[in-house]
């Protein structure tokens, strides 16, 4: 009777460990490789061409750390543990995190639909409905004067349609300058005079320490649908407009092969920088994928081109890695 006793105490206890290692949540964050997604199912445009090959969007795997989640990404390679707080912003929930990544992904989707659109001479109409604080960053002048949300009107009296109007205007100003932004808040207008401070990673550029999206609405023809589902962030964009611009125009970019790539795009084809670059390598390179896209940055020596090779020799993968700094260059590199 008391050997039974043991035995069930023990199981008893030996599920609770199991549970707690493989269920618990810990303060932690791992990021990890993804997937590399073939783009011919998620984008899809009436009556457009198709190739030989396929495009692919690549993934950053992340979730918050169970114990043995935790163990195991300190023993593997291109796993990255964070704690929770270096993940979501004081004040945002996980709910409001996930919400501006896919409010990212959503603008992501629309610069590589007008990149594409332009680049390939096909009809587009584009009409700007706002401006949005996304998030206020952390110690900067804007801490306590704006918030998630505020639609931006106009800057010192000048109206605003997109978010480059206000970056471009604040670009040749100095630290200290003073701006008036004129906001919509809950239904009331409100002016906010606030000062320019360097931003805490780019010690060289000042702003009020914001991130904006632009909420814009965009016609083309022909009708161009993306199902990109849960996955969230910019930087899918230099593919999406690689994938839209293949699929409006005869002849095969691809050439056969499988292309991969990441880089966020903007409204004028520029390919900016990306996280999580390392762990993308490593899933297009699983996948099987001949050609990667990274951005150049200018040839900066930190540049995600220069983080993408060392880790593609580090994993011993024959995937060229190519450098870009524009959809052009990716354009006509393919081309070639």
């Amino acid at each position: 009777m008391k050997a039974n006793k043991r035995i069930l105490i023990t199981a008893i206890i030996t599920i609770l460990i199991a549970a707690f290692l493989g269920a618990y949540r810990l303060p932690f964050y791992i990021y990890k490789p993804g997937t590399a997604d073939a783009l011919d199912p998620i984008v899809e445009v009436v009556d457009g061409y198709k190739s030989e090959g396929d495009m692919h969007l690549v993934t950053v795997r992340g979730g918050q750390a169970t114990p043995l989640q935790w163990v195991w990404a300190k023993l593997r390679p291109y796993h990255q543990v964070y704690s929770i707080d270096q993940i979501y912003p004081e004040g945002i929930s996980e709910e409001e995190y996930h919400h501006a990544q896919l409010k990212m992904m959503e603008s992501s989707q629309e610069a590589a639909k007008v990149v594409a659109y332009k680049a390939a001479d096909r009809d587009i109409t584009i009409n700007y409905e706002g401006v949005y604080v996304m998030s206020v960053i952390e110690g900067m002048p804007a801490e306590g004067k704006l918030k998630s949300g505020d639609e931006i009107t106009a800057v010192d009296g000048k109206e605003i349609q997109e978010s480059k109007d206000l970056i471009d205007y604040v670009s040749d100003m100095g630290e200290g300058s003073k701006v008036t932004l004129t906001v919509n808040r809950d239904g009331k207008t409100l002016k906010k005079d606030i000062e320019l401070a360097p931003f805490p990673d780019t010690p060289d550029k000042v702003g009020v320490g914001i991130s904006l999206v632009t909420d814009r609405s965009i016609k083309v023809n022909p009708e161009v649908k993306v199902k990109s589902g849960e996955i969230g962030g910019p930087s899918a964009g230099l593919m999406f407009s690689l994938e839209i611009y293949d699929q409006l125009t005869e002849g095969d970019l691809t050439g056969g092969k499988l292309i991969a790539g990441t880089g966020e795009v903007n409204y004028d084809g520029d390919v900016g920088r990306i996280g999580g670059i390392d762990k993308k390598v490593v899933a297009a390179a699983d996948k099987g994928i001949d050609i990667f896209f990274a951005p150049n940055e200018e040839g900066r020596e930190d540049s995600n081109y220069q983080m993408a090779k060392e880790t593609a020799e580090e994993i011993g993968t024959d995937m060229k890695i190519v450098p870009v700094d524009t959809f052009q260059e990716a354009l006509e590199y393919l081309q070639k």
